[in-house]
């Protein structure tokens, strides 16, 4: 059932989304934690849960970027994704995939609060994946990295880092 990236796009009305790719939300919970009951890096309530179709095409990438949540990431359709977390002045790869052989999850997991970016791997035509967030994502807790931001990565990888930074 490989598709195109056009036909997924067309077919599940994504979006383009602001780090790059293309989504569309879910599954947004009915149900919201209070701020009373959240840990204090939220600011205001926030639903318990959300999801989320991500896509990324050759040569499209999602740019540095966290949030306050831990992320989960589920393969659906496509080839392999590359996500990068810059963790304890390391930088970490997860292989988003379908080939546990060669070191791919079809579930990955972002910790909250970690730089991350993500790219489809050399000769991947496109990813279709998913993610969901809990608490539930709110833009509120999402901030874009600058190069100043990872400075501390560039002596790591600074191709990477300039590459998927916008």
């Amino acid at each position: 059932m490989n598709h195109s990236a056009s036909y997924w796009i067309k077919q599940l009305e994504l979006l383009p989304h602001p780090e790059g790719g293309y989504y569309k939300e879910v599954y947004r919970a009915k149900e919201s934690i209070k701020k009373s009951a959240l840990n204090p890096r939220f600011n205001g309530t926030r639903d318990h849960s959300t999801a989320i179709y991500y896509l990324l095409e050759e040569g499209d990438f999602s740019c540095f970027h966290r949030i306050k949540s831990d992320e989960i990431w589920h393969h659906y359709d496509g080839g392999v994704i590359h996500i990068y977390h810059l963790e304890n002045k390391k930088i970490k790869l997860l292989k988003l995939g379908l080939n546990i052989e060669e070191g791919e999850s079809p579930v990955c997991v972002v910790p909250k609060n970690t730089w991350f970016a993500a790219l489809p791997a050399p000769g991947t035509k496109y990813v279709l994946s998913g993610c969901t967030v809990a608490p539930g994502f709110d833009f509120e807790d999402f901030e874009m990295a600058s190069i100043n931001q990872l400075e501390e990565y560039l002596n790591l990888d600074q191709e990477l880092i300039f590459k998927l930074t916008k």
